[in-house]
This record gives structure tokens, sequence and C-alpha cells, in this order.
């Protein structure tokens, strides 16, 4: 990439950093942008090691001049931001240096018989980004949300997710119709009920359900389960966060496989 085709941003009104500053702190921007903001190194690198190519790269002004040989032929555009300007436009409270801009994704077509993490509801978007995470490491490849789940790529899940998303295939915004053509058994959840996690078959491939931080899952998605399955707690505790029972859960079906 030549210097010819960096350009250099000093101003706020500036109107690719008002679409970037709405891209990097309004959870849902991307749906109306068609573009995610992958903010920091290390979820750049990880959108490239998936071959993934940026539409836009943004460095810090003070960042791009040892930035330049390393990441020059990883985006189609260069943006170069003054740093205050970099650091208004983060999300994050220790800014990074440099950015990336993304396509969205196509959404995924339903696998019917794909080992899927099914989120009902999971609201905190660092629950979902570490359920996200769990997914990809333990074998799960399909992740589909219900309505009122986080924004699978909003900044938060992103960056909670740590590159996880580029392994996965992510459909949002279903509903019980979607669940039904499952063709997997539906395993839910439940800090009550249910045969305890270590001594019980588990099926492969299957659709785990994690559910909603405060009611659990849905009555409706509870009938429809093939297993439901409870963590044995010798500790005591009267339950554990989603995130940590779903990375729990997945692993004990991905490593008996």
């Amino acid at each position: 990439m030549t210097s010819s085709s960096v350009i250099a941003i000093h101003s706020r009104d500036n109107a690719f950093v008002k679409d970037l500053r709405r891209l990097a702190q309004d959870t849902t921007a991307y749906r109306k942008q068609g573009r995610v903001w992958l903010e920091g190194d290390h979820l750049c690198r990880a959108a490239l090691a998936r071959g993934l190519r940026a539409s836009v790269a943004v460095f810090s002004e003070s960042f791009w001049p040892s930035a330049r040989v390393e990441y020059a032929q990883d985006a189609i555009k260069t943006i170069v931001l003054a740093d205050a300007l970099f650091a208004d436009i983060s999300g994050l409270e220790s800014p990074a240096r440099m950015g990336f801009i993304l396509d969205l994704p196509a959404p995924a077509a339903l696998r019917a018989d794909a080992a899927t993490v099914v989120l009902d509801r999971v609201q905190d978007a660092g629950n979902v980004g570490s359920i996200l995470r769990s997914a990809s490491a333990f074998g799960f490849r399909q992740v589909v949300a219900f309505k009122g789940s986080a924004a699978l790529w909003s900044p938060k899940v992103l960056r909670a997710g740590m590159g996880a998303h580029f392994a996965l295939d992510l459909i949002e915004g279903v509903g019980l119709e979607d669940v039904q053509a499952l063709q997997v058994p539906l395993v839910v959840t439940s800090s009550h009920a249910g045969d305890y996690l270590h001594r019980v078959a588990l099926p492969w491939p299957c659709a785990w359900v994690m559910g909603h931080e405060g009611q659990g899952v849905s009555a409706a998605l509870e009938e429809r389960a093939a297993l439901r399955i409870r963590i044995a707690q010798p500790g005591g505790e009267e339950s554990l966060n989603v995130a940590a029972a779903a990375a729990i859960c997945l692993h004990a079906s991905g490593a008996g496989r």
C-alpha cells in the first residue's frame, strides 16, 4: 500500500469519524451500517488469521509509523487519526492504537444437524462473548441467539469473544420456530432440576441451551428438551454464572465425543 492511499483525519466533524464513533460505541450500529469495528491488535490478528481482510484499517497517528510495515497489505483503505480523536472514538478505558472495520458477514443459514449453542435471552455482553469462546474451543460451530440476547457483533461481545466470532456461524434474532428446525437433541441447563452432568451420557451432536441470567431457560424450550442437565456444586452455591456453566457443559460435551 502506498502512502497516497493513506488518509489522515484530524476533525471530530468528519463524516467517517462520526460513523466510526457510532460503530465503536453503539451496541447495534453494526446492523445499520453493515460493518463491524474490531479494536485492538488481538482482534485484528484473529481476523487476519481466519483469512479476513479489513475494508478499512484505522491507526492512531503516533502508532502509524511502526504499524505501516506490518499492516500495510491488510486493508483496502487506511485511515490515520489524531491520537486524541482515536481516544475519543474508542470504547475502551485504555484506548487501543489501531482497529479494523470489516464488512458484516452475511447471516449464516441454520444447519439442522450441526452441534449448536442456543442463547435464550442471555443479556450480558461479557457472558455472551465468553460463551462464544467456549463454543469455538469445544467444537460447536453454530450459535443461535434468541431475540432479547445481547447483540452478537456489538463491540463488547466482540472484545469478550477474543476472536471466536471468526470461527463460528452466528445467527441472531431467532424465534422458537427456528430452533424447532434443529434435528439434534436439545439439552437445557437448570440450577435445580434434571440429571447431573457428570452422571449422564451426552449426545453428540446436540444443541445446548443457555438461559437468561435471572430467569433461566424459557418454559417453551424446556418442554422441547431431550435432556435437562444440572451441574453438581458440592460447595453449596445456589447457581453458577451462565458463562461458567456453559464452559463446563460444552467441555463435557465436546471432550466426550
